[in-house]
């Protein structure tokens, strides 16, 4: 039977979407494969492994060493192989989040493997999963089909829907130790400087500010808007450059990529590298000045006007259709 390993990701003791994801993208790969949860981080991780079973997976191996507590390539990578070299999968499927996108190459370096990353749908060709993912800054697509050898990719979060958790589903949870050795890097302490409440590369909804938004007191309207919807805040190169806000927050070419059902730009031109982080979102709304602006041509809806009058305007009719619900 074809075995898939799904590397998981957890923050703050809650597995992240994306894993769930993951374990679709494993059935979409092959329904009738073998599909095992890979739990990694400290202290007890069974909750996590029977989770993960809940949204699909057969069964989960959890690894917890206090080394793992915080990301370390050399950590996860020491732990991850350990439980390839026991299982020896036919594929590996992670999220293509920080994390995912800095362990996987060296995984695909150790088994002498090949990488598909950033895919976005799976499909079948001809009897063989095959996956797509956008090429040249989203302008384009391509699919791949892996000829031979092993199956290791990443999924763009918010592209492929998690199955239905069911809570009836069972599955074996084993506990895996692993000595990890050698480690060069320790994490002393952490410092999260990031949009607080909703992750911005899990969010359904994104509210961005461009360098139109003039200061960092200039994103507090866009934050009432994002209370409002239950949405992330996110900021273009420009916003972050004129330091209006933190890095943590940039989407782009060379910030975080996000594909939610609704994105919201304010204040944003639509320079390609912008457009590159945020074409693919389901539906996207501009918020403009100059009519004229790159960001129009992408987006499904636009507001040519002040977005100092635009956005209370529009949070305040979004609150009063809450309060009437």
């Amino acid at each position: 039977m074809t075995k898939l390993l799904v590397i998981t990701e957890n923050r703050d003791g809650e597995l992240r979407n994306v894993s769930f994801e993951a374990v679709a993208a494993a059935k979409k790969m092959n329904e009738a494969a073998e599909v095992v949860g890979v739990v990694l981080g400290s202290g007890n991780l069974e909750k996590l492994g029977n989770e993960i079973i809940r949204f699909g997976a057969d069964r989960a191996i959890t690894v917890s060493h206090e080394k793992l507590e915080d990301y370390t390539s050399e950590g996860y990578g020491q732990a991850v192989l350990a439980v390839i070299e026991d299982e020896s999968p036919d594929g590996i499927v992670m999220g293509h989040t920080s994390i995912g996108k800095d362990l996987t190459p060296k995984l695909a370096a150790k088994l002498d493997s090949g990488l598909i990353s950033d895919v976005v749908d799976i499909s079948d060709e001809d009897g063989q999963p095959a996956f797509t993912r956008p090429i040249y800054s989203g302008k384009a697509f391509e699919k791949k089909v892996i000829a031979e050898g092993s199956t290791l990719v990443t999924i763009r979060p918010n592209n492929i829907k998690p199955l239905e958790e069911d809570e009836s589903r069972n599955g074996e949870v084993i506990s895996k130790d692993v000595d990890i050795a050698d480690a060069r890097t320790i994490i002393k302490d952490v410092i999260r400087k990031a949009s607080e409440g909703v992750d911005l590369s899990e969010a359904n909804v994104v509210i961005a500010g461009g360098r139109g938004v003039k200061s960092e007191e200039g994103f507090r309207p866009l934050y009432e808007l994002a209370e409002v919807l239950g949405a992330a805040v996110g900021a273009s190169r420009g916003a972050c450059d004129a330091e209006y806000c933190d890095y943590a927050l940039q989407i782009g070419q060379t910030g975080k990529v996000v594909t939610p059902d609704l994105y919201i730009a304010v204040g944003i031109s639509g320079a390609i590298q912008h457009l590159a982080g945020m074409s693919n979102s389901k539906v996207i709304v501009a918020i403009n000045k100059d009519p004229e602006a790159n960001i129009f041509n992408v987006a499904d809806y636009g507001i040519v006007g002040d977005l100092f009058e635009v956005v209370p305007k529009l949070t305040e009719e979004l609150r009063q259709l809450k309060v009437g619900v």
